[in-house]
């Protein structure tokens, strides 16, 4: 009798378990939790799966922040905790998250969704197990919207950071150009790691003709002590300082005391198409069956302080459409 209520114990707690795993999602994100673009991702995924049963759990990875010879550490803890929860599916948040885990997890029978990748990845040679949606900023579509804004403008300063993420969204964009026209306006693009050069570069944007200023990414620079430099305080000391106007191509960028907006980028739905395509794997769909998708919602947001300091007007066009953060 003894005996035959342990063998019960044993299958109870291994069903427990098993049905357990069966309900865990697991999500690598790149990046940490603070992050803007991370929150607003995640939020899309949670709310997709809000009363289904399922439990997500998260891991950050910190690439913005610790330094690029600790990336594989970071990509091993995480494989780490991955093992120990044995998820149903798991999400790969950014670029970082799929460069370094992508083999291994290709190398398992857990399928894996991807978001927010801005490399082609054609050129990783994923397994099949492996599909999701790509991140494709809306460069030339926004400066269009921005010649609209501003019509007399004639040349525009594009500024990013020298991270990943970066190098990776620049390329897919501007297949390796540093200037192009597009609406009639000269884009001059700098990828920029070092904080001072970031200030000084931005004190002289007038002086050197731009007309105005749009943010990229800025969230890998050092100071001059190889230090990471807070994001936060470094869009607001811009913001503050920059002798022209602000623009940017994601939502986390805009604010009153941040870039003044324009046709934005936002993590949300990038999540929530991810989620939308887990379902379908989670109802018994093949990954190998299911293309990645490109996001490419967009949506006009801006800071109203910040259009009113610049003295710009939007055109009915964009305004009938825009959303305003303060």
């Amino acid at each position: 009798m003894k005996s035959k209520l342990l063998s019960i114990l044993i299958l109870s707690i291994t069903l427990n378990v098993v049905d357990a795993a069966e309900k865990d999602l697991l999500i690598i994100e790149s990046y940490h939790a603070e992050y803007p673009w991370d929150a607003s991702y995640v939020n899309g995924i949670n709310k997709a799966f809000e009363d289904s049963g399922y439990k997500i759990h998260r891991f950050q990875m910190d690439t913005k922040r610790v330094p690029k010879t600790e990336y594989q550490k970071k990509a091993d803890e995480a494989w780490q905790f991955y093992q120990g929860i044995q998820p149903k599916l798991v999400f790969l948040g950014d670029d970082n998250a799929l460069k370094f885990l992508a083999d291994k997890l290709g190398a398992t029978k857990t399928p894996v969704v991807y978001l927010g990748i801005n490399s082609n990845p054609r050129r990783m040679k994923l397994s099949n197990n492996i599909t999701g949606v790509l991140e494709r900023p809306l460069f030339k579509k926004s400066v269009v919207e921005i010649k609209k804004i501003m019509p007399k403008a004639k040349k525009i300063l594009i500024l990013f950071d020298s991270g990943n993420t970066s190098k990776h969204a620049v390329e897919e964009a501007f297949k390796g150009k540093t200037s192009l026209k597009i609406a009639g306006v000269q884009l001059e693009l700098k990828q920029i790691s070092k904080k001072d050069l970031w200030e000084s570069t931005v004190h002289a944007s007038k002086n050197d003709g731009f007309d105005s200023i749009i943010i990229g990414l800025y969230h890998t620079l050092v100071d001059d002590k190889n230090n990471s430099v807070n994001a936060e305080t470094l869009i607001n000391w811009t913001s503050k300082n920059t002798p022209i106007p602000l623009f940017a191509f994601w939502s986390f960028t805009v604010g009153p005391d941040k870039a003044i907006g324009g046709l934005v980028l936002e993590g949300y739905s990038q999540g929530e198409k991810a989620a939308e395509i887990a379902k379908r794997i989670l109802n018994g769909d093949s990954p190998s069956n299911i293309r990645p998708a490109i996001g490419e919602k967009g949506k006009f947001l801006f800071s109203k302080k910040l259009l009113e300091k610049w003295s710009l007007t939007l055109p009915n066009d964009i305004n009938s459409k825009a959303e305003y953060i303060d």
